[in-house]
């Protein structure tokens, strides 16, 4: 019998592209897998529910692909990862359109879901499987890949549903992870993830080993590079800042969610940072690590942020100069601490206090990015970007989909995956635009 065509949709984070690929690599061998919809016999939408946004997107991408399935050539759709391990009451009754859902921790019966829906039934199996432990079936380009460290959040901020969704904060064993990565083949750059990387191995090993794991994955010939992401303030250690200053596989970067900067604030979010250990931290690294770059996000319309608030925000990023920065709005998630909060705003204000805060990001962004002009840089190819013509690709201080991004020409053959010598002409907004000069790897 002919192999079925599966086709998957990874909505949300990098953490849950990792989960798309594990469900991939546990389907590969009995079906041929495809990113061409119009191909497509069985999809696989995983959620994200960590937004109301994010929700919202999920339910719309079902309607945006359900005409291919009223065509006859999508055969059946399944929904999984955290949009139905949440909110599976009221999406198997009002979504008939998905033929199975599965949760967050559901993948190994993703081969029998799918059986059961070509039996013509709607399938129901969320919280009743077990996670796929091995096996990737990667879909970030060829030179680099994520590698997610460990499982849910333990921290609670008032603001978040992650822990309500993927449980407690679980470390992956270290050996485990060691060999995955070992698998991955020759990977320019592994970009570790979790949602508290700085916990990592506090519950298996009685305390953190975020600077052990990064040592021994720096062992593998076939990681040429680390990037961390998602480093909570509090656990960034004296230890790992000089990992980062001395070990030359370890990328100078780092990703640390301060999330504000009023005192007030961060307590009504129960974020353990202040104003002024925060930007005691960033000086830190930048006073250790030459020419690290930091990459923060925060949360703007938080109920009961005044003007004040955000004003001390904005002296924040004046005065600690990060290297990129993402603001979003508040959004009130249902069964969260901070929904019972008084003092909740309307769209349009948070919206506002987010416009306002990237522009002050914005000033501080491009007095950085004039110092590169007329520089040369390293920056690994990406791929070609059809919008501009040419080929974007990244130095290091920008993560994979996240950060500026640098736009590239050249004379002669340029290469997804290689590194090259760029001679940086101008910038706009967060990106760079330069020159190729010479090929590096």
């Amino acid at each position: 019998m002919d192999k079925k065509t599966v086709g998957l949709i990874s909505l949300g984070c990098d953490k849950n592209r990792v989960d798309s690929e594990r469900l991939l690599s546990a389907l590969c061998d009995d079906y041929h897998v495809t990113n061409d919809i119009s191909r497509t016999q069985i999809l696989i939408i995983n959620t994200c529910a960590f937004l109301e946004s994010a929700r919202k997107e999920a339910i719309q991408t079902v309607f945006e692909y359900l005409p291919y399935k009223e065509e006859g050539v999508l055969e059946k759709i399944i929904m999984t990862g955290c949009l139905p391990q949440k909110f599976i009451e009221e999406l198997f009754d009002d979504l008939y359109e998905v033929d199975g859902f599965l949760g967050t921790f559901d993948g190994n019966l993703i081969k029998s879901l799918i059986d059961e829906v070509y039996k013509g039934k709607r399938v129901n199996w969320v919280k009743m499987g077990a996670p796929i432990e091995r096996g990737r079936y990667l879909t970030t380009p060829g030179h680099y890949a994520y590698l997610k460290i460990a499982d849910g959040c333990s921290n609670h901020c008032t603001y978040c549903l992650i822990p309500k969704i993927r449980g407690p904060f679980k470390s992956a064993p270290m050996e485990a992870l060691i060999e995955e990565a070992s698998l991955l083949g020759d990977v320019e750059e592994l970009v570790l993830v979790a949602q508290d990387t700085t916990k990592y191995g506090l519950d298996l090993y009685g305390e953190p080993r975020l600077v052990e794991l990064i040592k021994a994955l720096s062992a593998l010939e076939n990681v040429k590079a680390i990037r961390l992401l998602y480093c909570y303030p509090e656990l960034v250690s004296d230890a790992l800042i000089e990992e980062l200053a001395t070990n030359p596989k370890l990328i100078k970067y780092i990703d640390i969610p301060f999330q504000h900067a009023s005192d007030r604030i961060l307590k009504l979010m129960n974020r353990k940072g202040t104003f002024a250990s925060n930007l005691e931290l960033v000086k830190k690294l930048k006073t250790r690590v030459k020419g690290i770059a930091i990459r923060s996000t925060f949360i703007a319309g938080f109920p009961g942020e005044t003007e004040e608030d955000v004003k001390v925000l904005a002296d924040f990023l004046k005065e600690a100069k990060l290297f990129n920065a993402g603001f979003f709005p508040y959004s009130k998630e249902p069964d969260t601490a901070a929904s019972r909060l008084s003092g909740h705003m309307r769209a349009a204000e948070k919206n506002k206090r987010v416009k306002y805060l990237y522009s002050v990001q914005g000033g501080v962004m491009g007095q950085l990015l004039d110092g590169f002009v007329g520089q040369t840089l390293e920056v690994v190819c990406d791929g070609l970007d059809k919008k501009f013509s040419g080929f974007v690709g990244r130095a290091w201080f920008s993560a994979p989909e996240i950060d500026g991004v640098v736009y590239l020409r050249g004379e002669g053959l340029i290469e997804e995956g290689k590194k090259y010598s760029v001679r940086i002409k101008s910038h706009k907004n967060c990106d760079l635009y330069g020159v190729i000069e010479n090929e590096l790897t």
